[in-house]
């Protein structure tokens, strides 16, 4: 017995005759066929089902003859779904019909009345191209994802301290699983390098790695940025695009920053989460994703879905396996290794020869972090960008006393100089010249005070501050905080 072709058929023709008996003929071969003899209903069609064959009529007029129906339907079936292969048919065989059939995108054209085995033929290798296009697709999203994860993995995943020796026994175990994991921790302590570190220990580790700031997506976007949409869903979706849970298929989804989510959108990624599909926005076909889901936040989930602005079941969803990273000064024994770890990369990015001087480094074990490991990543490439020598003079870059420690002013015993202005060091963020009223010195001086209260937590000081987020992250660029 013939194996019949996997996948579904398409006939669009306006004679009924035509359709009963392609119809008779194509369900001995093909798993499924469907009919219709409006063209007006392709749309409907290729939205509530995986179509991978069209067999199209290239007129629907009587006593058409120019084929032009046909190409205008041509165009706005690969418009909606490139992927489908459209055959086209017609009772009047005409070689440059065909010809121009061809370049506007057909991939065979049968002439009425047709032979049998000429049109099984050509329906056949019809879903053989299906299939290869279908796998170049597929193929197109890995390779988007997988530069993504190579752009996206700047640093290793690096500690010696007990606390982050306990971190890596958790990765190691939860790694192995398929299990939702939340990392949490204060911003800047290597939540995204975490979620890499897990992605890589998985049986997923050559499949993509997705990541994607949930706080820097518009409430408008959310769905398109997560789910994909089809050209023409909304005014600027001007082609179909991927989200980015079906760009992680397979592999990993890390999502950041989940506590800055309206609750609106909480409930669709509960829904996508739950069903494991997801619909593209202008589309009524789901979309299976098997992925591994890994989220992060420096918000407090419980506290937030006490008060209302979390989703209690997106929480119990999330966190089968929650993994705390330390804060930087919980784990002082790791700053000696971070510090040459990073040196070592910014003196090759900058192509420098640096080293660190004791003193330097001991105060870089004396200063309490606000922005834990990104702070010390962002104070080391600046050193090495503007010291004089190849001894890396941290402390004068960045403000930091190395001879005075005064143990009532921080937590660690040490006193805190948090700013450098032109060379001129101000203590505590108070300005020591009561006369300096510049206001890009003040504003720099009041955006860091904020982020050393909310200790580094940017949403938080952006709020104190008046601000958005947008326009706190442009000022944190401005003044290279």
């Amino acid at each position: 017995m013939e194996m019949k072709q996997a996948g579904s058929i398409l006939i669009v023709d306006d004679n009924p005759d035509i359709l009963i008996a392609v119809q008779l003929l194509l369900k001995q071969h093909c798993q499924t066929v469907i009919t219709t003899n409006n063209p007006f209903d392709i749309e409907q069609i290729l939205n509530e089902q995986k179509i991978e064959v069209i067999l199209l009529d290239m007129n629907f007029n009587h006593d058409a003859i120019s084929g032009q129906e046909g190409f205008y339907w041509l165009k706005k079936i690969l418009a909606q779904d490139p992927s489908i292969v459209v055959v086209m048919m017609t009772a009047y065989g005409d070689i440059q019909l065909a010809v121009d059939a061809i370049k506007a995108g057909a991939a065979d054209f049968v002439a009425k009345p047709w032979k049998n085995e000429q049109l099984l033929a050509s329906i056949t290798a019809a879903f053989s191209h299906a299939k290869d296009k279908q796998q170049l697709g597929k193929l197109t999203r890995q390779t988007q994802g997988l530069n993504q994860a190579l752009s996206g993995q700047k640093f290793e995943f690096l500690g010696k301290s007990s606390a982050m020796q306990r971190v890596f026994d958790t990765i190691e175990k939860a790694a192995k699983t398929d299990a939702n994991i939340l990392i949490t921790g204060e911003s800047g302590t290597g939540k995204e390098l975490a979620a890499h570190a897990i992605h890589l220990a998985s049986h997923r580790s050559d499949q993509a790695f997705i990541s994607l700031d949930m706080g820097s997506v518009s409430q408008n976007l959310f769905e398109s940025e997560l789910f994909g949409h089809k050209k023409g869903a909304f005014t600027d979706a001007k082609n179909d695009r991927v989200g980015r849970f079906e760009l992680a298929n397979n592999g990993s989804i890390f999502l950041d920053e989940l506590g800055n989510l309206p609750l609106k959108q909480q409930a669709a990624l509960l829904a996508a989460l739950q069903n494991r599909q997801v619909t593209p926005v202008g589309s009524s076909k789901a979309i299976n994703v098997n992925i591994r889901i890994i989220c992060a936040t420096n918000e407090n989930l419980a506290q937030a879905v006490q008060e209302g602005r979390f989703r209690q079941d997106l929480l119990y969803r999330i966190n089968t396996v929650e993994i705390r990273l330390p804060s930087l000064r919980d784990r002082l024994d790791d700053i000696p290794l971070l510090a040459q770890y990073y040196l070592e990369h910014f003196s090759h990015k900058y192509k420098r020869v640096v080293s660190i001087t004791p003193d330097d480094m001991n105060a870089l074990c004396q200063y309490h972090w606000p922005g834990n490991v990104r702070e010390l990543a962002h104070v080391i490439e600046r050193a090495v960008i503007l010291s004089d020598t190849d001894i890396l003079d941290v402390c004068a870059v960045v403000g930091l006393d190395k001879v005075e420690f005064e143990g009532t002013n921080n937590a660690l015993g040490g006193r805190l100089l948090t700013i450098n202005e032109d060379d001129a060091v101000v203590n505590n963020s108070e300005v020591k010249d009561d006369d300096d009223f510049n206001l890009d010195r003040v504003e720099q001086r009041t955006v860091r005070s904020a982020l050393k209260h909310h200790q580094g937590n940017v949403t938080k000081a952006a709020k104190a501050l008046g601000l958005t987020r947008g326009a706190m992250y442009r000022r944190l660029e401005k003044y290279d905080l």
